[in-house]
């Protein structure tokens, strides 16, 4: 039996670890005691207790590893990546860290490993789309929006962080990248926002953040953007925060201390966003792509909604993104997909025979697209 280390046993680090904990031999790591006692509860798996900023102890905990998955916190999973590739070891990384991930490029390919990044719903399955998509029609222009959010709407957010509330704050902080006439333009994140109508999840507002990544440099598509979904309001309540300095990284003094206040705005949010124990809420994802197809211009829009499991008790956000994710490794450790270096979920879409499979393992799960196509 292929045996596979988790790094985070979170929210949708517990999913993954679940779900391949039902054919693979599982490893679950975390530094906190709590999490790994709820893996246990919930799985048959082994558990660790590490440091994960740690490069020696990351090294020791992945040692008899086939695979790695990184589901750490954003702002620690570069280096953790960095340290898993020094191992030798193939990996699927979901942590969604700030920099730029071809910068292991090299590094992955001297050790000849294969290591998948951004793999999660957006990026990751959007990704996985629009690779497919490219090989196949002349792609004009790309917009994807996608959101996480709580069916029960409480004043004054209207919200509830799936992950961590620094990383989610860095969405509303980071200027957005998109792409016009071919040209990468910097857009303020938070910025132009739009009502739309979603069906099932009602009506929701639309603004720019920096969710393009990895497509920017890989897709030749002169148009693209990419827009998270919230309820209305809340864009511009974060707006006020951010203007007001709650979100910056800058030290202050305050008496003798010294302080970023995005750490302290973090904990004082945290509360009020911690989803509560089976708190049911929803994902939706929607990607509207103009194309030619035999020089006929089309319209194609890829619908997803998906919604808290009752039977399982897991959560929408991690079941998308964290399926996406053990759906990649799948591959991997079956062989469907060798490629070497760092590999984007773009790259996973336009490998003959993935787009099919993840789409496929995704289904299972009634996790699932329904396309609507139509000529311009």
């Amino acid at each position: 039996m292929k045996k596979i280390t988790v790094l985070g046993a979170g929210m949708v680090g517990s999913s993954i670890i679940g779900d391949l904990s039902k054919e693979f031999d599982v490893t679950a790591v975390d530094l906190k005691i709590e999490n790994l006692d709820e893996v246990r509860k919930k799985f048959y798996v082994k558990t660790v207790v590490a440091d994960l900023t740690s490069e020696s102890e990351i090294k020791a905990v992945v040692k008899d590893a086939d695979l790695v998955v990184s589901a750490v916190p954003g702002f620690m999973g570069f280096e953790t990546l960095r340290s898993i590739i020094y191992s030798g070891k193939n990996a699927v990384d979901i942590s969604f860290f700030n920099h730029d991930p071809f910068e292991l490029d090299e590094l992955a390919k001297m050790s000849n490993l294969t290591v998948v990044v951004d793999c999660g719903v957006c990026p990751g399955l959007s990704n996985i789309v629009l690779g497919y998509l490219n090989q196949r029609v002349k792609i004009e222009s790309y917009e994807c929006y996608v959101g996480g959010l709580p069916f029960n709407k409480e004043y004054p957010f209207n919200y509830k962080a799936p992950f961590s509330p620094v990383d989610v704050i860095e969405e509303y902080v980071r200027p957005a990248r998109i792409k016009i006439d071919n040209q990468i333009v910097i857009k303020e994140a938070l910025s132009e926002t739009e009502i739309l109508n979603f069906g099932k999840a009602g009506i929701l507002e639309a603004f720019n953040t920096d969710g393009l990544r990895t497509l920017l440099t890989t897709m030749e598509i002169p148009n693209m953007a990419e827009k998270t979904l919230r309820y209305p309001g809340h864009a511009e309540l974060m707006n006020i925060f951010r203007t007001t300095g709650l979100f910056s990284s800058e030290e202050i003094k305050i008496g003798e201390n010294k302080i970023r206040p995005v750490d302290l705005t973090s904990q004082l949010l945290f509360p009020h966003w911690k989803p509560a124990a089976d708190e049911k809420e929803f994902t939706v994802l929607r990607l509207k792509i103009i194309a030619k197809e035999n020089s006929v211009k089309k319209e194609y829009i890829f619908d997803l909604f998906d919604e808290f499991d009752d039977k399982t008790s897991t959560s929408s956000m991690a079941r998308t993104t964290g399926y996406t994710c053990t759906s990649a490794a799948r591959l991997i450790l079956n062989d469907d997909f060798s490629r070497t270096g760092i590999c984007p979920p773009e790259f996973i879409g336009s490998e003959p025979g993935c787009y099919h499979k993840i789409l496929s393992m995704l289904e299972e799960k009634n996790i699932r697209f329904t396309l609507s196509e139509k000529e311009l």
